[in-house]
């Protein structure tokens, strides 16, 4: 589902070149829930840009799906991404003035994937997944942090998307909030979703089917549990 092929990211800097990816190599199987681990400054942010398209490689392939990220134009890629990526992002970036419902609705008319005389149905959905429908119609400041985040995946999941993305998604959420997106999570893996997770969290990363750490932008470790995904 997702391959990268010796993806380096350098930035220009003001005393010279910084390279933040190393030559990575990496594989996450469709259907498999994975997680990224390492400390701040590792390259963990960097490398979920590389699989979303948010950045570019200054070298080496990603491939997500059977597509080449790395030879896409910006157009092409949002095109691409409303359809094939779901992205949770760290501090939930709804848009505040809209209702919860509207949020997932204008996901749905940005991309266009979902015909329109179902997309009420689908956002309706969504919210009841994650347990919000009866909050459909308060805007996002209404809720709680845990509420907006379930939100947040509600959201990323509007077109269906066949990979599912989240950066720190449990960072800052309580003990049980974080329990209860983590056992969404899983549930979505088991109906065949990659999802995909950075976490500073080593004993959420450890219930992931697979754990990769890098440090100083190489790969430095990679685990598969022997256990099931729902143990």
């Amino acid at each position: 589902m997702i391959e990268l092929r010796g993806v380096k990211k350098s930035y220009q800097t003001s005393s010279g070149e910084y390279p933040v990816l190393k030559g990575v190599n990496l594989e996450f199987n469709a259907g498999e829930f994975a997680s990224i681990i390492g400390k701040s400054g590792s390259g963990k942010t960097t490398l979920l840009n590389m699989i979303t398209g948010i950045d570019r490689p200054s070298d080496g392939e990603v491939w997500v799906n059977g597509s080449p990220l790395h030879k896409m134009s910006e157009s092409q890629m949002a095109r691409w991404r409303g359809s094939n990526m779901g992205i949770v992002f760290q501090f939930f970036q709804l848009l505040p003035t809209l209702s919860i419902m509207e949020n997932l609705l204008l996901a749905m008319d940005f991309c266009g994937k979902i015909p329109i005389s179902e997309r009420k149905e689908r956002a309706e959905y969504l919210l009841n997944l994650v347990g919000l429908l009866d909050h459909a119609d308060k805007l996002p400041l209404a809720l709680s942090g845990g509420q907006q985040q379930r939100v947040a995946i509600a959201r990323a999941l509007a077109n269906d998307p066949p990979v599912l993305i989240a950066d720190e998604p449990t960072g800052n959420l309580d003990s049980k909030t974080a329990e209860s997106i983590f056992e969404l999570f899983t549930r979505l893996a088991e109906q065949g979703k990659t999802i995909i997770i950075v976490t500073h969290d080593d004993s959420l990363a450890k219930r992931t089917q697979s754990t990769t750490m890098i440090a100083d932008g190489m790969i430095v470790a990679e685990k598969r549990a022997s256990i099931p995904l729902a143990a």
